[in-house]
């Protein structure tokens, strides 16, 4: 273990573990059931860190950009809950569903309100929300990101959209079940199409460390504005822990001990509040959606730099 004294950089940490995972040999699949990701490379990989200050550090493909998919449910989920606060949770639960991150079964038994915010369900609710308080959902985290990132060239990938749509009939039903149980407000083809182009940015993980500072720095934004409380930011961490890789979130906490979020396009969020913020990328998945390379890779972060929550 090398434990990190303040005056530390990440960068030999992360060259020591780029190191280890090249040496990997099992990386997992490329999610099969959105063409448009299923050709990607397994083997692939980027990793970054970014200070409270934007000081970014990164190793391997950590420039490149890539679908998102659901990592950006945190930005969602965070930019409705500044507009809304506590209302939101009204309509979406906050505890871990023991499911596939797309099933149906739940929310039949719990009268249509999703058991978390980052399963499909909920995050249908929670983009359906901040369109109607915004008139264009992703439009508005598309722009959050790049100032966050301080990106301008961050854009959503027609191509993955189209290929989400195509194969969307699981999340028009999710769509349609919540709203007979009036937990959704817009018709539903207008929330598909925000919803699949939210999914379907393309970001490096330089930009998605630095997007996701204000977590880091427990709800203010690169500029010093807050977008969150300090309750609220905490909220969100918490539930990033408990629910942000799926069904396999205590895994996640047990092996790499920091809020995260992941997405089928292979990448990962991870929060280190009021230290730093990470992002890692491979595209190979394990059973349960989450990047085999990406959760081994943080899981040797925490371990070699002592970093985490615990």
């Amino acid at each position: 273990m090398v434990i990190m004294s303040p005056s530390m950089t990440f960068q030999p940490v992360l060259e020591r573990i780029a190191g280890e995972i090249e040496r990997m040999p099992g990386r997992g699949r490329a999610a099969d059931y959105i063409p448009a990701l299923a050709a990607c490379d397994p083997r692939r990989f980027g990793m970054a860190v970014a200070e409270l200050d934007g000081t970014v550090y990164g190793v391997g493909d950590w420039r490149q950009p890539f679908s998102t998919q659901s990592i950006t449910k945190v930005f969602t989920l965070a930019l409705d809950l500044a507009r809304e606060g506590d209302e939101l949770w009204e309509h979406v639960g906050r505890e871990p569903s023991g499911n596939p991150f797309n099933s149906l079964v739940q929310l039949e038994y719990e009268s249509g309100i999703p058991r978390n915010p980052f399963i499909n369900a909920g995050a249908l609710v929670v983009t359906d929300r901040l369109q109607t308080r915004t008139g264009d959902a992703a439009g508005e985290l598309l722009a959050f990101l790049r100032a966050e990132s301080g990106n301008p060239s961050l854009d959503f990938d027609k191509e993955v959209a189209a290929s989400e749509s195509a194969h969307g009939d699981r999340n028009a039903a999710l769509a349609h079940f919540m709203k007979s149980y009036g937990n959704i407000d817009n018709e539903v083809p207008v929330l598909l199409d925000q919803y699949f182009r939210q999914c379907s940015v393309m970001a490096s993980c330089a930009d998605l460390a630095l997007a996701a500072g204000f977590l880091a720095r427990h709800g203010s934004r690169a500029d010093g504005s807050r977008l969150l409380t300090l309750t609220q930011a905490k909220q969100v961490n918490a539930v990033m822990l408990t629910c942000g890789t799926y069904d396999a979130a205590g895994e996640f906490a047990y092996r790499v001990g920091l809020p995260g979020k992941s997405g089928v396009g292979g990448g990962i969020i991870a929060i280190v509040p009021g230290r730093c913020t990470l992002a890692v990328w491979s595209p190979g998945l394990d059973e349960r959606g989450n990047s085999v390379a990406g959760v081994a890779a943080l899981d040797r972060f925490t371990t070699l730099t002592g970093v985490s929550v615990f």
